[in-house]
């Protein structure tokens, strides 16, 4: 057994198999070095601080690769410098490379501006912030919308939502201040609905009830009845109904007098005065019973007496003449003080 594994034709066999193996592996890696150019290394060039257009020049004369990545901006560094680079300056890499740049920008990032209408104003706040967006100036005017975003405005202009805009803008808000009070209804007898819808817009009020005679709603048809009356006041943000025809407000009076008749209170006729009333009579007082009242008093005027005349008692009394008749006399009185009612 083991004479025959020594045999020569067995010796040959191995060595030639050890060869193959050699030759084979031999191979594989020289194909290895070719394809990778083993050995044939480069350096990365040092493009910090420089601008990306220099730093591409640079990487392409080295045969080199790049790609370029939009780094957060600072504004400390100027615009499109290179920030960043990987790998490293110095380091040995394969030709062909790939090699990452991290340039600052020219600007802020853009971000979508966010839908914050209709929204009250602390809410619509802190969304921006999130975004990075600041609020600049916050502008009131009248909205039965209170404390709600109406609009946004950037540099003057209106903002729509969604709108790119660069990171840490400055964005102007609008807010409803509340209801306007107080607001004459305009006259819009005689104009078209489409005329009388945009003043309607302009004083603060809302477009109620559109009423077309033949029911096309026609925006040239002619105002003929409106409900508030013209000259009424209102409050910002009150509906005003409109009937409107293609006839003139004057050849629609019969409609005229329907509508106000449902519209428009009617006051209760008074019966108007006389032109010439009789003048007033004066009556006197009815004499009524002293009630003590509290009088200033008056100075007292001494009363004179008139003396009396005594006539000589006798002891028979004269018999009266037949056909005379005598009356006792009786002493004057004391006129009696006239009552003065002060009234």
């Amino acid at each position: 057994m083991l004479k025959s594994l020594f045999h020569w034709k067995v010796l040959v066999n191995i060595i030639l198999a050890a060869v193959v193996f050699t030759g084979l592996v031999w191979l594989t890696f020289r194909w290895l070095e070719l394809h990778t150019n083993h050995g044939k290394e480069i350096a990365v060039p040092n493009v910090m601080n420089r601008s990306v257009h220099d730093a591409i020049k640079i990487l392409d004369d080295s045969g080199l690769d790049y790609e370029v990545d939009s780094f957060k901006y600072d504004p400390k560094f100027r615009p499109f410098q290179v920030l960043q680079i990987y790998p490293s300056a110095g380091s040995r890499v394969k030709d062909g490379r790939t090699i990452m740049l991290k340039v600052n920008p020219r600007t802020y990032a853009q971000v979508s501006v966010p839908d914050v209408l209709d929204r009250y104003k602390g809410l619509a706040f802190r969304q921006l912030e999130q975004v990075g967006l600041k609020v600049g100036d916050t502008i009131y005017e009248p909205s039965i919308q209170r404390d709600a975003v109406l609009r946004m405005l950037y540099n003057g202009t209106s903002l729509k939502p969604g709108s790119l805009l660069p990171r840490f803008s400055t964005i102007d808000i609008v807010i409803g201040a509340g209801p306007k009070r107080n607001i004459t209804v305009p006259n819009l007898v005689g104009l078209t609905v489409q005329e009388a819808k945009a003043i309607i817009k302009q004083n603060l009020f809302e477009v109620g009830l559109v009423e077309s005679e033949d029911g096309k709603q026609d925006e040239s048809d002619i105002v003929y009845y409106q409900d508030p009356a013209p000259f009424d006041v209102r409050d910002q943000g009150m509906q005003i109904d409109i009937w409107a025809s293609k006839k003139t407000p004057a050849e629609m009076g019969g409609k005229i007098s329907e509508l106000n008749a449902i519209y428009r209170i009617k006051l209760q006729e008074v019966e108007p005065l006389s032109t010439n009333p009789d003048p007033p009579v004066y009556r006197e007082p009815e004499p009524t019973q002293e009630v003590p009242r509290s009088e200033t008093p008056k100075a007292e005027t001494p009363k004179t007496e008139t003396p009396k005349t005594e006539t000589p008692k006798t002891s028979a009394d004269p018999k009266p003449k037949t056909g005379t008749s005598t009356t006792p006399v009786k002493p004057a009185e004391k006129p009696k003080a006239k009552k003065v009612i002060v009234e």
